[in-house]
């Protein structure tokens, strides 16, 4: 009979919530109207640091106005771990599906 460890039993979680995101990121991409450009970088930064971690490349240049704002709402998301990441981006995109009262399209 195996035994049932913490290690086995976080393990078990993690996969289960690495497919809850998986299966987010799918939907997000498939809305039939597309978020604003605040739920947008909300959305990027939060995959990026569930799937990267913190931000490990320099801030873009001065006239990179989105990929500025994209690097800033990444940084401002620095320390939080990838569980927080990814439990935070799955609770955005239910609340997006919810706000726009839409299915996704397959």
């Amino acid at each position: 009979m195996k035994r049932t460890t913490d290690r086995n039993i976080r393990s078990r979680s993690l996969s289960r919530a690495d497919v809850a995101f998986d299966k987010a990121a799918k939907e997000v991409k498939n809305l039939k109207v597309k978020p604003t450009d605040t739920e947008m970088l909300e959305i990027y930064c939060l995959f990026k640091q569930a799937t990267v971690g913190d931000v490990n490349t320099e801030r873009p240049g001065m006239l990179d106005f989105k990929g500025k704002a994209k690097w800033d709402s990444w940084e401002a998301k620095k320390g939080m771990s990838k569980e927080d990441a990814m439990k935070a981006y799955i609770t955005k995109v239910e609340e997006l599906k919810a706000k726009y009262e839409m299915t996704v399209v397959d």
